[in-house]
């Protein structure tokens, strides 16, 4: 069965500096037509910085549309034509003050393929060196350290409800551990 949807007709509807609002007409494989509401993004970076001693350096920050201060990774938006790899370098450093002598991307994910096309991409980053951040002039975030293993109760246990965080400590682990296929 062809699942494809051709786009026949597209609309941005809201053109913001974070996210753009669109609304398609598409033909459905039936040959009916119907439409999609798309969050278009500019994609973004994770990182998951593991230092020697196997802790993991996490931020704690406010989210409005949650109403709640949470735990994630650093991570950050694309720039125009700004490449994965340059922008999670940049996140890393500006949010937390470190930066890294390696980085190894583990994958990318779909964070809701059902109305977004935001693509994140998800790196490890080891030998770490501490510097000073510089957090975006609106962006206000507290820097900690824990244990791999620490996080990874954080995330069984409720404290770590972010989708790329999980995503990126539980890879980060199994790469660490050699269980990567």
């Amino acid at each position: 069965m062809e699942l494809y949807e051709k786009t026949l007709e597209s609309q941005i509807i809201y053109d913001g500096s974070f996210i753009s609002l669109k609304v398609d007409k598409v033909l459905l494989p039936d040959g009916k037509t119907s439409h999609r509401a798309i969050v278009v993004h500019s994609g973004a970076a994770v990182v998951v910085p593991v230092d020697d001693e196997e802790n993991v350096i996490l931020i704690r920050q406010f989210r409005k549309p949650i109403e709640k201060v949470i735990v994630e990774l650093p991570a950050g938006k694309l720039d125009k034509d700004e490449e994965p790899l340059e922008c999670a370098k940049r996140e890393l450093e500006e949010e937390t003050g470190y930066s890294a002598k390696e980085f190894v991307k583990l994958t990318e994910i779909y964070t809701t393929p059902g109305f977004s096309n935001e693509v994140i991409h998800v790196y490890l980053a080891r030998g770490l060196e501490q510097g000073s951040s510089h957090t975006d002039i609106d962006e206000f975030v507290e820097v900690f350290k824990v244990g791999l293993d620490d996080a990874i109760k954080m995330v069984k246990n409720g404290e770590i409800k972010d989708a790329k965080t999980i995503i990126g400590l539980l890879l980060a682990k199994m790469y660490l551990r050699g269980e990567w296929i």
